[in-house]
């Protein structure tokens, strides 16, 4: 059997079972409409910052187990947090091939991206989900038929949770330091209004510094190295805005024989998760990046194969906080291995995750 028969025979058997369970609005995928292309003309784009940054890698890593799911392939793109880039490699792809049988899945560099991304998108006919970043008046829902959904998570509430996990490791009480990620990014100013807020509710715990770390693993060495100068023993603990930052500041502690100061970020990478199982890392928020890298694929597919109408679709599904959770030593051996469930990309689970609606 052909690579081509293979993709048809599995997409027939798919529409039939979910013909047979009922793949309609209780999965909030809508009554299904016409497909629009055949399985194997269909094309994959994920596309991220970079893959040195091992959640960002997952993502990927996720795309591709659905892709191979499908019996497709998934193409990897990179911009190295170059706004320009990102787009130019958007619209090289909308470019070539068939873009009404793509489905791209787009992690925006920061809020003012996602306007360009989108509307290249919906001009080439190509369906687009984007995740993290957007303007707060810019809804897929306005004029953007191709634009399937946004998806995002509550920073605020996740700065929030790793702080508290922080705070209390250190008995409530001591000094802080703050690895931020980029200016003029919402989901680094919601994580880092979570600390704010569990510092409002911690008054014997006092932030000595802040810095901007743009979510990367060698400046926050650098950064974090330059503030255990400036505040020696005054630093109990370190709050990151991700993962990578995070493993950085430990590293620099580790250089600085300082091993009495609790580390926190976000991402649930495998080397955070694994530092936090053996306890020189606190905690972490997992937001599930092999999901994240699937699910914007698995939107799209079902879409142009006629098993999701996007027109059918409520608000609540177009734009939302996905589901995340605290990651410390008490579960931390449940999230060793990230890897996706392929059983999360059915067509009637597509929005199983969602939270609730964007604030």
């Amino acid at each position: 059997m052909t690579r081509s028969h293979r993709a048809l025979a599995l997409a027939t058997a798919a529409a039939a079972l979910f013909a047979l369970a009922g793949c309609s609005a209780e999965g909030g995928g809508g009554g299904g409409g016409d497909a629009a292309c055949a399985p194997e003309d269909i094309t994959f784009v994920g596309q991220v910052r970079n893959e040195t940054n091992p959640y960002e890698k997952s993502w990927l890593d996720g795309g591709q187990e659905f892709a191979t799911s499908v019996d497709l392939e998934q193409k990897r793109l990179t911009y190295d947090g170059e706004s320009p880039k990102q787009l130019e490699q958007i619209r090289q792809e909308l470019s070539t091939g068939n873009p009404e049988c793509m489905v791209l899945n787009v992690l925006t560099n920061t809020d003012a991206d996602t306007t360009p991304v989108v509307k290249a998108a919906q001009d080439a006919g190509a369906y687009v989900v984007t995740q993290w970043n957007k303007p707060a008046d810019l809804h897929p829902w306005d004029g953007y038929d191709k634009w399937i959904a946004h998806i995002t998570y509550d920073g605020k509430d996740s700065g929030y949770q790793i702080a508290v996990a922080l705070f209390e490791s250190m008995g409530g009480k001591g000094g802080v330091i703050a690895l931020q990620g980029q200016a003029a990014n919402v989901t680094a100013e919601n994580r880092f209004a979570g600390l704010e807020q569990a510092l409002s509710e911690y008054p014997d715990i006092k932030l000595l510094d802040q810095q901007a770390a743009d979510w990367d693993r060698t400046k926050a060495f650098d950064t974090t190295g330059t503030l255990l100068t400036k505040h020696g023993d005054a630093i109990g603990g370190v709050w990151a805005a991700n993962d990578d930052m995070a493993l950085g500041a430990y590293k620099a502690l580790e250089a600085a024989s300082r091993d009495d100061v609790g580390v926190v970020g976000i991402d649930a990478v495998p080397e955070a998760v694994q530092a936090i199982a053996d306890g020189t890392m606190v905690a972490t928020v997992s937001s599930d990046g092999p999901w994240q890298g699937g699910i914007g694929l698995a939107m799209g597919y079902c879409a142009l194969t006629g098993e999701l109408d996007v027109a059918d679709l409520s608000n609540e599904n177009r734009e939302f906080f996905a589901e995340q959770v605290l990651i410390t030593t008490d579960n931390s051996a449940d999230y060793l291995t990230p890897k996706a469930n392929l059983a999360d990309f059915e067509c009637g689970k597509l929005f199983d995750r969602v939270a609730g609606p964007l604030e």
